[in-house]
């Protein structure tokens, strides 16, 4: 249904995680005729962007920031957007726009709101009283911000939902599963694996709760049985995340030949190509793009027995599940596919095929615009 005088608002606090994530909903909302603004925080890269075709504004929203005057004053940025923008449906993405924009709509009046919660966050992955503390206070904060009359909350996990549920009070009938961003099955193809020997690969944030650690670990294991196998990191370190590694533990381990650390990469596409097994070992997931990336691939996969993986990893159909924070375990579920081809072929295809049926990034948009309708109905 076309409404063009409908405008929908995407806050995101990362104009480049919109990019990665968020681009073709933002597309597909333009097509089904909504005025489609942006809003990121500043210096995340925004002047990217200009390519898009859509509309954008920087607001001083941070994705890790504390101090109060500025956390304040991110709140009061999108009040102003909100009440100058008059849109009829604002849709936030990660914790700081859901928790700041959801009072801010109710605030400005905004009739719909569209909470995307990709993920339960940091605190949510450690242990430690700082932690429960940590999680107590969240919900908190959750339980004051989401009381919008006209509200939905996405979640890509059934784990997560229940939890945030529990944690919150927020009723079960404003939450939907979606999963994910989707993946683009046009531009991750499946294709025949690359001549061995086997390379395993590893893409996301360099963070100790994505698994970093007991990835090199287990490659560290690997190497002094198979001097010939490949273990290859993407992706940058982050240092708005208190998990992230630091860029002279990656450049160590790399110098001693235990892997080879890329750095942040525009062509995962290719990487995958060159790959033959896809890890992911975190410690909590949403819903990993890069586990959905590898499944349109026609990859095998390697991942960690905790929510979000094993929502994308069907173990023993199209890749194996571990337990997570155990390197050994890790390592042999890698060797069990390195030394077999045939099996990781097989569990590529399986793969391949439920991100047809699954993942399609065009029925994630088709989803989210279904609730868009919803909202207003």
């Amino acid at each position: 249904m076309r409404d063009p005088e409908r405008k929908l608002l995407i806050v995101v606090n990362d104009a480049a995680f919109f990019l990665s994530h968020r681009l073709p909903l933002a597309q597909a909302a333009a097509r089904a005729g909504y005025r489609v603004k942006v809003i990121v925080g500043a210096g995340s890269g925004e002047a990217a962007l200009d390519d898009t075709g859509i509309a954008w504004q920087s607001v001083p929203l941070s994705r890790s920031g504390t101090n109060p005057w500025r956390e304040w004053r991110s709140f009061r940025a999108l009040v102003a957007t909100y009440r100058r923008e008059r849109p009829d449906l604002v849709h936030h993405v990660t914790v700081k726009p859901v928790i700041y924009g959801t009072l801010a709509a109710r605030v400005a009046g905004v009739p719909g709101v569209v909470n995307a919660l990709t993920g339960l966050g940091f605190v949510f992955t450690e242990g430690g009283d700082r932690s429960r503390l940590a999680r107590a206070w969240v919900g908190l904060l959750y339980r004051f911000a989401l009381r919008h009359r006209n509200m939905r909350c996405i979640f890509q996990n059934r784990a997560d939902l229940d939890e945030f549920v529990t944690l919150t009070g927020v009723s079960a009938q404003c939450t939907r599963l979606i999963p994910g961003a989707g993946v683009d099955l046009a531009t991750f193809t499946c294709t025949p694996g690359p001549p061995l020997p086997p390379t395993f690969l590893l893409v996301g944030r360099m963070l100790g709760d994505k698994g970093v650690r007991e990835f090199v670990d287990a490659a560290k294991q690997l190497k002094a049985r198979h001097p010939d196998w490949r273990f290859r990191l993407v992706g940058d370190v982050d240092a708005g995340n208190p998990s992230s590694l630091r860029r002279t533990e990656l450049e160590a381990w790399a110098a001693r030949g235990w892997v080879e650390w890329l750095g942040r990469r525009d062509d995962v596409a290719a990487l995958m190509r060159d790959a033959h097994i896809v890890c992911l070992p975190s410690y909590r997931e949403g819903l990993p793009k890069t586990l959905l990336e590898a499944s349109a691939s026609g990859r095998a996969m390697i991942a960690t027995d905790v929510p979000g993986c094993r929502d994308v990893v069907a173990d023993g159909v199209t890749g194996l599940l571990v337990p997570p924070r155990d390197a050994a375990a890790l390592a042999c579920a890698m060797e069990q596919l390195g030394v077999d081809p045939q099996l990781c072929e097989r569990m590529g295809r399986a793969a391949r095929t439920r991100a047809e049926t699954d993942y399609s990034v065009d029925d994630v948009a088709r989803a989210t615009l279904g609730l868009y309708a919803e909202l207003a109905a």
